[in-house]
C-alpha cells in the first residue's frame, strides 16, 4: 500500500507539472440543533463543516478529490476535528483512444454496490464495448487519511462488460466481490476443568458477492425499458429481479411501470445470517399528465407482498412552475398513514434570490391497535447569488412529533466555485 501511496504522490506532481486548469468548490457551512442528554437537560449544538472538491490537469489526465473537515464549535465531541477524504485520485481518459486509468481513492458506482475504495479501476471502451475491472481495498472508517490495508479479508473486486453497440439497446454483465474484516474480541469460556478462562474469538470476514445482468432499451418520446437480474453466489439463490418502463406515445400522457422482487442482502458469516429472512415482491403503476404545458398530474398505486401479508399506498401529486404538492396514503401489513407535502422554490431578481418553503404533515400507526401519532415539520429560507462564482444559503427547520417537541435548527452555506487557467 506504501507503493500505491507513493505513486498517487507522483502522479499528482506529474500532473501539476502537466496541468492548465485548476476547478472546482469550497464550502463552508454551519448546522445548529439542539441535543438532550437527560430528561430534562439540553444544549445547543453549532457544527461546521468545511468542503473542498477540485479537478487539477489538462485534456485527459486530471487529479480529483474531495476532502470535508467538520468541528463542533459549541461542545467539542469525540474525534474533533474529524477530516474526511472522500476522494483523492489520478484519472486518465481515453489513452490511445481506448484505454482508461483510475489510482487512488475513488467511487465505485455499481447497480449492486456502490461507495468508495482505495485501488485501481482499468477500463477498455472501442467501439460500442466497454470492459471494466476494478480492485482494492475498503476505505477505514469515517473515511480516514489512511490507506486501506489490502488483505484476503479485506478487499473489492469486480467488473463490467457493456455493450452499447446497437441501436437504443444497452446490455451489461457485472461482478462484485466484496469483504469486510471482523473485528475480534475476548469472551469468557469454560475450559476442560470447567474453570472461566478469557479467550478470543475471531470470526472470518463477511462478505457478499453477486452477479447481474442489465438491460436496457429506449426510444426517445415513445418509450424505454429496463430489467435487472442479481444472483447470490453465496446464498446460490435469485438475489432482486428488477423491471421498469414508461411509454408515453399518446400526447401529453406518460403510463409507468415497476416490479421488483428482492431478498434481503445479507453479509455472508456475518451474525444476520443465523436469522430466517424472506423476500418481498413490489409493483407500481402510475400515470402522468401534462396539462398547458405547465402543470403535470401524477398519480401512483403500488402493492407490496410480504411472506405471508400484504401492503398497499396510493400518491396523488401536482408539479407546476409554482411548487409540487403531494398527497400519499399507506395501509396494510406496513402500518397507516396518510401525509401531505408541499414545496415551492423560485429565483427572482433575475436569479439574484431564490427563496424557498416547504411543509409536510404525517398522520401514522404501525399497527391496527395503536393510537395515531403525528409529524409536522416546516422549512423555509433563501439563496442568494450575488455573482455567478459566489452564493449563500439560509434555511430554518421546524419539526414536531411525540419525540421532539418545537424542535428548531438553523443551516447556513457559502459556496464558492473557481476555475483557474493556468497559462504555461
Amino acid at each position: 500500500m506504501k507503493r500505491l501511496l507513493l505513486f498517487l504522490i507522483a502522479s499528482g506532481f506529474i500532473v501539476g507539472a502537466y496541468a492548465q486548469s485548476f476547478n472546482g468548490r469550497f464550502s463552508s457551512s454551519i448546522y445548529t440543533f439542539e441535543r438532550n442528554d437527560t430528561v430534562g437537560s439540553a444544549y445547543m449544538q453549532a457544527r461546521t463543516y468545511q468542503m473542498l472538491t477540485f479537478n487539477f490537469g489538462k485534456d485527459n489526465i486530471w487529479l480529483r478529490s474531495s476532502f470535508n473537515l467538520e468541528y463542533d464549535v459549541s461542545n467539542t465531541l469525540i474525534d474533533d476535528p474529524r477530516f474526511r477524504t472522500y476522494n483523492l485520485y489520478v484519472d486518465v481518459q481515453k489513452m490511445w483512444d481506448v484505454v482508461s486509468l483510475k489510482l487512488g481513492r475513488q467511487p465505485l458506482y455499481s447497480s449492486i454496490a456502490g461507495g468508495v475504495f482505495d485501488g485501481a479501476t482499468l477500463g477498455f471502451d472501442y467501439k460500442g464495448f466497454k470492459l471494466l475491472g476494478y480492485y482494492g481495498g475498503n476505505v477505514p472508517p469515517y473515511q480516514a487519511w489512511e490507506i486501506a490495508d489490502f488483505s484476503n479479508d479485506n478487499f473489492v473486486a469486480g467488473g463490467e462488460f457493456t455493450v452499447y453497440a446497437l441501436t437504443s439497446w444497452r446490455f451489461a454483465a457485472k461482478y462484485i466481490n466484496k469483504h469486510f474484516p471482523s473485528q475480534s474480541y475476548e469472551a469468557v469460556r469454560l475450559d476442560p476443568e470447567l474453570n472461566p478462562i478469557n479467550v478470543l474469538i475471531e470470526n472470518e470476514s463477511n462478505e457478499y458477492e453477486y452477479l447481474s445482468g442489465e438491460v436496457s432499451y429506449f426510444k426517445q418520446r415513445q418509450y424505454n425499458f429496463n430489467a435487472r437480474y442479481s444472483y447470490d453466489l453465496n446464498y446460490n439463490t435469485t438475489s432482486r429481479i428488477e423491471l421498469s418502463g414508461r411509454y408515453e406515445t399518446i400526447k401529453n400522457l406518460g403510463l409507468t411501470l415497476y416490479y421488483n422482487y428482492q431478498e434481503p442482502m445479507v453479509r455472508y458469516n456475518s451474525i444476520f445470517s443465523v436469522f430466517n429472512f424472506a423476500n418481498t415482491w413490489e409493483i407500481e403503476a402510475g400515470a402522468d399528465y401534462l396539462i398547458d404545458d405547465k402543470y403535470t398530474v401524477i398519480g401512483k398505486v403500488a402493492n407490496v407482498t410480504y411472506q405471508d401479508e400484504t401492503s398497499q399506498r396510493v400518491s396523488l401529486g401536482l408539479k407546476s412552475p409554482y411548487g409540487t404538492v403531494m398527497v400519499r396514503k399507506n395501509f396494510g401489513f406496513a402500518g397507516e398513514m396518510d401525509a401531505i407535502s408541499f414545496y415551492t422554490a423560485f429565483a427572482t431578481l433575475e436569479g439574484l434570490l431564490t427563496p424557498s418553503v416547504g411543509f409536510s404533515y404525517t398522520h401514522y400507526k404501525l399497527t391496527p391497535d395503536d393510537s395515531y401519532n403525528e409529524v409536522t415539520s416546516l422549512l423555509g429560507g433563501f439563496n442568494y447569488r450575488p455573482i455567478r462564482m459566489l452564493s449563500f444559503d439560509l434555511q430554518g427547520q421546524y419539526l414536531n412529533n411525540k419525540i421532539y417537541q418545537n424542535d428548531w435548527r438553523l443551516f447556513f452555506k457559502i459556496n464558492f466555485w473557481f476555475n483557474v487557467i493556468i497559462s504555461k
